[in-house]
This record gives structure tokens, sequence and C-alpha cells, in this order.
């Protein structure tokens, strides 16, 4: 069985915004109502994450969180 590398929700979407959507930091951190530090520390862990799966043969489970959709 896989070792499972967990993403949360909050880091699921700080990688939305940031890499697919392509916003700035600030701006994504607007997005998600949260300082720009704060983003950065959230994406800044999601990155070592993602790499940590694709480097290592890791499963990726997201999980976590409460969601709230904002338009």
């Amino acid at each position: 069985m896989l070792e499972e590398v967990n993403l949360t929700l909050d880091e699921l979407e700080a990688v939305r915004l940031a890499d697919f959507d392509g916003l700035y930091q600030e701006d994504a951190a607007k997005k998600m109502n949260i300082s720009r530090q704060t983003f950065g520390s959230i994406i800044e862990k999601a990155h070592k994450k993602i790499a940590d799966v694709l480097l290592n043969a890791k499963a990726l489970k997201i999980e976590g969180g409460t969601v709230e959709k904002v338009d």
C-alpha cells in the first residue's frame, strides 16, 4: 500500500488560485480572505507535499477543513 500525503482543502485552494488560475499571491490571498504571508505559508506547504508525492511515488489524499464557496 502506498504511503499517503494529506493535502488540506486550504492548500488545494491555494494551488488552484496560484498555479492553475495564475494569480499573484496578494490577489490569491484576498480571494481566500487571508493575509499574503499566510497564503505564502500555505502554498509553500502545499508545494512541498505535492513534490513529495511526485518524487517519492506516494498517494495524494485531499481532505480536511471547512468548505465555503465564495464567488
